[in-house]
């Protein structure tokens, strides 16, 4: 059955090249992915599966099941939003893409790759299920705004990852030593964001007389207004910082400020102003607390500047559960694949992307981790290293969703990363899009993915040990007495001005919409 799905991945090699580039270019970031995943969702409707439009109340999402027979069923999944700021072309050399601007959306992790490295892993997982007559399913969700850590608590909330057997999760290598690696012991922390919308709706009354009439002149007293609230608490959050848990050890808070289209009326005072942030913590206590800041600092702002303030959630992440026996079987797959290889026309294209950056071109180019695989275990305490012994999570990413509801491993395989630096931004994002750079990622992830599905379908001993091991680890399963249920309790925060393309007399263009 793995000669199967191999063959399918080696017999595609160019329909994943193509669909590669083909969502690189669309670059379209969260909840706006409009054309990623009407692409997806035909696509995946031409392979035989129903899909679900829409899923979970989000217009970007969808899921995506297809099944032969009684049997466990496997889950996987694409992402495929872009950041804002990073518009890159496929092409060696700094360029945007055709028509835009370089503050246009572009794929960094990249997202690209990560979709189709999974589509592809589905896809042969499907033929060689059909070939062998492997009875089961499959489950491919379409997760809009992972950047944001959009969907997939969202998704989990609404129970699209309940009655899975096990579930993959696969990730462009973006952090050492996590490259041709599986996740071990330490998973990814908890993440939460929300934007403070402060809103002045009144600003005559803020410092006026009983019975004073309005003040006509600019000058005369008037609220400060939402833009001052915004940048009061934008600067009141950077400086909470330093009081907010400093000597513990890997978390962060970032913060994005949502255009609200005021350019026109600058002599007014501004009515409403959106100030997002994400925190990135190792655990929910953490969140909790840090969040519970914010919150003191945004009333106090607001009452400041004559306004009031809307908190709204875009995100509530819990931490992610480990499962060894779902490490192991990956793990066992990517030794028997291997790392990616670059062939002679990629490297020399790693040696432009070098020229084209001001450094020196090397004969190899790559960074040796891009070739190797490191034993999980390895990898773990390599990690470990820079961790305090009490903080059981690093980093964020909304994966850890999932492995709440199913066995779960986490793994990455390398995109390519060049020797020396630093380099810019443009060079890695660059390689991401590039065909010869980034389809060996690509290839290399769907053939582990398959593998790895397959060994979940057709090994029941195996299976059943990363289900017990999930027990154990919640206490009795979903709804044990150590399992952490979903944490969303809002809507898709799909109204706000999130940045997207948008079609005007002047052409697409990109637009930070009101």
């Amino acid at each position: 059955m793995n000669a199967t799905s191999d063959a399918w991945v080696e017999a595609h090699k160019q329909d994943l090249s193509d669909w590669t580039a083909t969502i690189f270019d669309f670059a379209e970031p969260a909840w706006r992915e409009y054309r990623s995943a009407e692409w997806y969702v035909a696509r995946l409707r031409e392979e035989g599966f129903t899909v679900e439009e829409g899923s979970g109340g989000m217009p970007t999402a969808f899921c995506a099941e297809w099944g032969q027979g009684d049997g466990p069923i496997v889950g996987m999944y694409a992402e495929y939003d872009a950041v804002p700021g990073n518009c890159q072309a496929a092409r060696p050399e700094r360029a945007p893409r055709d028509g835009l601007g370089y503050l246009a959306a572009g794929h960094t992790d990249p997202h690209s790759g990560l979709g189709i490295g999974a589509l592809g892993g589905l896809l042969a997982t499907k033929a060689a299920m059909e070939a062998q007559g492997i009875e089961g399913g499959l489950r491919f969700t379409g997760e809009p705004a992972e950047k944001v850590r959009g969907s997939k608590p969202i998704h989990a909330a609404k129970g699209y990852y309940d009655g899975l057997s096990a579930m993959l999760s696969f990730h462009p290598f973006y952090m050492l030593p996590l490259c041709n690696t599986v996740r071990w012991d330490t998973q990814c922390g908890a993440a939460y964001s929300m934007i403070y919308r402060f809103i002045c709706e009144r600003p005559e009354t803020w410092g006026a007389q009983d019975g004073a009439p309005i003040p006509q002149s600019h000058s005369d007293i008037r609220a400060p207004g939402a833009n001052d609230a915004l940048v009061a608490m934008y600067q009141a959050g950077r400086t909470l910082r330093d009081s907010m848990l400093p000597h513990r050890g890997g978390w962060s808070i970032s913060e994005a400020i949502l255009a609200t289209g005021q350019a026109t009326a600058d002599n007014l005072p501004a009515q409403q102003a959106d100030l997002q942030y994400m925190i990135r913590v190792p655990d929910l206590a953490m969140a909790e607390q840090v969040s519970a800041a914010l919150d003191r600092a945004a009333d106090l702002v607001a009452q400041m500047h004559g306004c009031r303030v809307e908190k709204h959630w875009v995100s509530k992440s819990r931490p992610g559960l480990t499962n060894h026996a779902m490490a192991d079987l990956v793990w066992q797959e990517l030794q028997e694949v291997g790392a990616p290889v670059w062939n002679d026309a990629a490297l020399e294209v790693a040696r432009m992307v070098q020229r084209a950056s001001g450094a020196e071109p090397l004969e190899a180019p790559l960074i040796p981790e891009c070739t190797a695989l490191i034993a999980p275990q390895e990898a773990e305490a390599i990690l470990r290293r820079s961790l305090s012994p009490d903080q059981l999570n690093s980093t964020s990413d909304d994966y850890t969703d999932m492995s709440w509801h199913a066995p779960t491993a986490r793994f990455y395989i390398a995109r390519p990363a060049l020797r020396g630096g630093p380099y810019p931004a443009w060079a890695m994002n660059a390689l991401g899009g590039i065909p010869a750079t980034i389809d060996p990622m690509v290839q290399t992830a769907a053939r582990v993915l398959a593998r790895s599905a397959l060994r979940v379908l057709s090994d029941e001993p195996v299976r059943a040990a990363a289900w017990a091991e999930f027990e154990v680890r919640t206490g009795g399963g979903i709804g044990g007495d150590t399992w952490c249920p979903p944490l969303c309790d809002y809507t898709p925060p799909l109204d706000f001005a999130w940045p997207e393309y948008v079609e005007t007399p002047r052409g697409r263009g990109w637009h930070i919409p009101g």
